[in-house]
């Protein structure tokens, strides 16, 4: 009752501080909406980056944590607030409504693994619990590029007690090496830059479990790779959504048909005329393939399945009515088949879960409690659905000095050089009549905010491509990230890093990693931007910070 009674009092505090700083907050953007009027329409539209549903022009620390319009308009913004709430707040085994985390987890928040809302940030080491860390660990069978199926997808390496973690993270190491490219890491004119790449090192003896495809089959330790993948931006993942599938599968088309890629396109995605893998969710409600949009690896479709929808189920193991089973290896069952032999959870087991007693045996019990597919529901339906509407809620920070004459220059550059094409600066929406392919949500669910026909500019194809860059993402193949917002990542996250690992400090630096290899795909337009002028390639640079 203490808990349900402070929780109710703080979200009533919450919401009547809401209330306040967004009624001050409109005559805010009211102001900086007057102040674009002057612009050229084709500027003013473009400052818009989330079309009129979807922008804020807050440019202070809390930029990408503001609802959308189109979530306020629809009366929404208490329940946007009230899952934000779950968003920010760390979960513990026992403190409804904030339970979960048993038995294995990766992080105790959301908010841990994205720091003002925004990506991650560059790590010396790995420990899960240091504030900002966004990194997930890749652990791959390098002869097929596999996960290592005795692990989960994105491995953990915290659990509750009586149980053990998977990967002792204290015996990660995380090593930063400097490397040069062909031009020796300077510019004609004389200006240099540095490049630096990450090394994991995982030890075998710091594995719980044995390393396994998910057949169980043995990998031998030498061929188990070891990658970081960073968090990627949450903010206006609502617009990207209402991006009609057809859309995406028309750029595809055209980029086949321009055939300027010199890696292709993924022919496991797209076989050249049409889809060769769509998202399904096999498991749960439906098969109808979509699109898919999201994560590094285009794994995810739809947001009502992606992102933070899983996030929230497999970083901190909360289950829910659509997300019973408990977060575990790629197999399902091969670390309960360890835990249930380990001497020390067989021990205490019963202490922790006294409840859990089917059989009598204990190891047969941990079993069955490992691998039970209806686990208790943490978090309430009404939870995830306020969760849902700040996940698909959140605002994109509005393009900034669009009108400046260097920022003009750099954007045509930008367009000139050919970034433009990878990037590609906008989208429309369609009418958002949005899926869930868990069948939590119904097509077009009034409960969440929608986007119809808005003209967005998130500056990506969604598709993948090839950089070929040293110790790249595994398999090679890496979506193209989305700059809206990103220059706002200082202020709103404390640091600026980019690409999937966050090898990259500057955008300089991210730049000339495009053309780090001759076989990368964007090779032939960093040639072209080595030689701008040192006033061109600032130009560039204040471009891309400004959107």
């Amino acid at each position: 009752m203490k808990n349900t009674f402070s929780f109710v009092a703080k979200m009533l505090c919450i919401s009547l501080a809401f209330t306040a700083f967004y009624g001050c907050k409109d005559d805010d953007n009211k102001s900086e909406q007057e102040a674009i009027a002057d612009l050229p329409e084709y500027l003013r539209i473009e400052t818009y980056a989330g079309g009129e549903l979807g922008t804020t022009f807050n440019t202070t620390s809390t930029a990408y944590e503001d609802p959308t319009p189109a979530t306020e308009d629809a009366g929404l913004a208490t329940a946007f607030k009230y899952g934000e709430y779950f968003f920010e707040r760390p979960y513990t085994t026992n403190n409804r409504p904030f339970n979960g985390l048993g038995p294995l987890y990766i992080r105790n928040s959301c908010i841990a693994c994205h720091p003002g809302y925004g990506h991650g940030r560059r790590m010396t080491r790995y420990r899960a619990d240091d504030w900002g860390n966004g990194y997930l660990l890749v652990v791959y069978d390098k002869r097929t590029d596999a996960y290592v199926g005795s692990l989960s997808g994105m491995p953990q390496t915290k659990a509750v007690a009586p149980f053990k973690a998977p990967i002792d993270e204290t015996k990660i190491e995380i090593a930063w090496n400097s490397i040069s490219d062909e031009w020796g890491n300077k510019f004609p004119d004389g200006e240099t830059y540095d490049l630096i790449y990450p090394e994991v090192t995982i030890p075998e003896d710091a594995y719980y479990v044995p390393l396994q495809t998910t057949a169980k089959e043995d990998i031998p330790y030498d061929q188990v790779g070891v990658l970081l993948e960073g968090t990627i931006g949450i903010y206006g993942t609502g617009l990207i959504d209402a991006i009609p599938d057809d859309s995406i599968k028309a750029q595809y088309a055209k980029e086949t048909k321009d055939g300027y890629m010199k890696n292709g396109l993924n022919p496991g995605i797209w076989n050249g005329s049409d889809w060769a893998k769509t998202y399904t969710n096999k498991v749960e409600a439906t098969n109808m393939g979509h699109a898919l949009r999201f994560t590094y690896a285009l794994s995810r479709g739809p947001l009502q399945d992606a992102a933070g929808a899983n996030a929230i189920w497999n970083i901190t193991n909360v289950n829910r009515r659509t997300k019973q089973a408990l977060y575990l290896d790629l197999n399902g069952t091969i670390y309960a088949s360890v835990a249930s032999q380990d001497p020390d959870v067989k021990k205490d087991f019963y202490r922790y879960f006294p409840d859990w007693n089917k059989t009598g045996d204990t190891a047969t019990d941990i079993y069955n409690f490992l691998t039970n597919k209806e686990q208790p529901i943490e978090m309430t339906d009404e939870d995830y659905t306020n969760f849902m509407v700040w996940h698909r809620g959140l605002a994109v920070p509005a393009a900034r000095n669009l009108g400046d004459p260097t920022v003009q220059r750099g954007r045509q550059l930008f367009r000139d050089l050919g970034c433009a094409y990878c990037h590609r600066p906008s989208w429309t929406t369609g009418e958002d009549n949005f899926t869930d392919p868990t069948g939590f949500f119904e097509d077009g669910d009034s409960r969440l905010p929608k986007y119809p026909h808005q003209i967005i500019w998130p500056y990506s194809d969604y598709v993948q491509h090839k950089l070929m860059m040293k110790n790249d993402i595994r398999t090679g193949w890496c979506r193209t990230t989305p700059l809206w917002g990103r220059g706002l990542s200082q202020i709103c996250t404390g640091a600026a890093d980019r690409l999937h690992d966050y090898r990259a400090r500057t955008v300089i630096e991210a730049i000339m990693w495009h053309g780090w290899s001759p076989e990368s795909d964007a090779r032939q337009t960093i040639e072209k931007f080595r030689e701008l002028s040192k006033a061109d390639r600032d130009a560039v640079v204040k471009f891309i910070e400004s959107i």
